[in-house]
């Protein structure tokens, strides 16, 4: 093999990341549901041809779907019993690689001068997918046929032709079916984007060099993953956080991780953690081990994202937990708010190790919430689905960061302009959470706070959310941040579910109102060692009140 010079080898892994980027703009671009092209809940990446393994994923990217993505496509490769070009398959089986059901994966071979050089993999989040409730957050699930429909790997397109009658059990089985074909279309447009641009830089620098380059890159990655968690002092950490509840048995779940470093390598165990739980809010495997990946990410961000960064990261299957959810155990919570309770308990391990690399716990949740109904003005059915931010943990010489995005990803809340326009609802309120932050030298970022009100016809609101038993932690000595709340107002009613973050098929009628706390993150060290001036700005900013920074920092204006 050729050895690649420094310069050509940083040009292709750029080109390699720029083929992915303009494959999730194309998916943006094109897709119908603001989900995806306003929030970007989506990922495009490129994987190797025989073993499955992520070679580039798009900076834009979730990086929940970092792991699980190469996970589905390895199994669609286990499948596939002969490839052609123009070939697609469809996949969101949880239990084959996956997430929840509403993660749709497209999986195409790409074919370079005749021969399979790769495959291009997508996912995008189908505002719906069926199941007990619009949006497919059934909280109430207890068994994965409730949560909607579930595709093993098949193709939906042959030779480049959609195949109408797979298209046609799949729209008898979703809600608003005439809008998913401009979903379908903007995925395949995405993989089409991504075979013109990698057939392009193959061209341009030849199938060797560039086949070269990828071995390179993966072995250099896996080496700086190395060389990073070779910060962490050889040991073994212990860590630990909570879920509120599965949404059907009303008991906190517990997340153990046990890790072990050493010689560059670390090794997590989550045996520890609760059994299986009759609600929605197991994980699959292929999350589990997802979301320790993008915990170690989010620690070491410099490192490049290909199969190299996993390979010193051994997650031992947590067997006999509600972290490795098997048929038929519902999973609609697993990537959207499990996953984040696996990465705090990760964070929770080893910030005491590595303090100045870490931080206190985020918000960590989506808070999912989704509003189906029938608009009488419009006459016709909805599923509004819409995810909030929350604040972000103080961290070693800065506060936390208000209204972030979720750990898991970079998707971002629709505008509401966008949301009003589109479904009968109107945003009354969209304003910081006020003392969510958690206290501490460096404080916790705010969470939000609005209230949705419905306009016009009749709907069914649902919603899994999580940390309103338990704040996202603090870190050295900093305060818990602020919980969920959510309020339902049914004809001027208050309303609060029995599980807090959780519940399904909430009967609405126009004027009904939606009111949702969400989390700030938590305080990192003492909070009385916390700059005045820095307390007196927050009061200015209405982040505390006067009384609540006394209480917090114990802090008074004289001083």
């Amino acid at each position: 093999m050729n050895l690649i010079d420094s310069v050509t080898l940083s040009v292709i892994q750029s080109g390699l990341q720029q083929v992915c980027n303009e494959m999730d703009l194309a998916h943006c671009r094109a897709a119908f549901s603001p989900i995806i092209s306003e929030s970007q809940d989506r990922s495009n990446g490129i994987y190797h041809r025989d073993t499955g393994k992520l070679i580039s994923q798009g900076e834009f990217g979730l990086p929940i779907f970092v792991g699980t993505m190469q996970f589905s496509t390895q199994e669609v490769i286990k499948r596939a019993k002969s490839v052609n070009p123009g070939d697609v398959y469809i996949v969101n089986d949880p239990y084959m690689g996956g997430t929840h059901l509403m993660d749709v994966r497209f999986v195409k071979p790409f074919f370079y001068q005749g021969k399979l050089f790769s495959w291009l993999s997508n996912t995008g989040h189908w505002p719906d997918i069926g199941g007990m409730v619009p949006g497919g957050f059934s909280a109430h699930a207890v068994e994965i046929e409730q949560e909607g429909l579930r595709l093993p790997p098949v193709k939906l397109f042959k030779k480049g032709v959609l195949d109408e009658e797979i298209l046609a059990i799949i729209m008898s089985n979703i809600r608003i079916a005439e809008q998913r074909i401009g979903d379908i279309k903007s995925q395949a447009a995405a993989l089409a984007i991504g075979e013109k641009r990698l057939t392009e830089l193959l061209d341009r620098y030849g199938l060797e060099t560039i086949e070269a380059s990828i071995v390179e890159l993966e072995a250099r990655s896996r080496q700086q993953m190395q060389a990073c968690i070779n910060q962490i002092p050889d040991g073994d950490y212990e860590g630990e956080s909570f879920l509120d509840s599965d949404g059907v048995v009303n008991e906190p779940l517990r997340i153990h991780v046990h890790i072990k470093k050493s010689d560059g390598h670390l090794t997590f165990d989550f045996s520890q953690s609760s059994p299986p739980c009759m609600g929605p809010m197991n994980s699959v495997l292929a999350t589990t081990k997802s979301s320790v990946y993008l915990a170690i990410k989010h620690i070491f961000p410099e490192v490049p994202i290909n199969a190299g960064i996993f390979d010193p990261l051994e997650v031992l299957d947590p067997e006999g937990t509600f972290l490795y959810a098997k048929y038929p155990r519902p999973v609609s919570g697993c990537a959207a708010e499990v996953s984040q309770r696996i990465a705090e308990a990760v964070f929770d391990a080893l910030v005491e190790a590595i303090p100045t690399l870490l931080f206190a716990a985020p918000a960590g949740t989506t808070a999912n919430l989704a509003i189906g109904g029938y608009d009488p003005e419009r006459g016709s059915s909805y599923v509004m689905y819409a995810i909030s931010g929350g604040g972000y943990g103080g961290f070693d010489g800065g506060d936390g960061l208000t209204n972030g995005c979720s750990t898991i990803g970079i998707s971002k809340s629709a505008p509401v302009e966008v949301l009003e326009q589109l479904y009968p609802v109107v945003f009354e309120e969209y304003s910081i959470h006020q003392n969510s932050g958690g206290a501490g030298e460096f404080r916790g970022g705010m969470g939000i706070h609005f209230r949705v009100r419905l306009t016009r016809g009749t709907a069914r609101a649902s919603m899994v959310m999580d940390h309103g038993k338990f704040g996202p932690p603090g870190a050295l000595g900093g305060a818990d941040g602020g919980k969920t709340k959510i309020i339902i107002y049914l004809n001027g009613e208050p309303y609060e579910p029995a599980h807090i973050s959780k519940d399904q098929g909430i009967a609405m009628t126009a004027g009904d109102v939606i009111e949702v706390f969400t989390p700030g993150g938590g305080g990192f060290g003492d909070p009385k060692k916390r700059d005045r001036a820095a307390v007196a700005d927050d009061i200015v900013k209405g982040y505390y009140s006067l009384e609540q920074a006394q209480q917090k920092f114990a802090y008074s204006p004289a001083t």
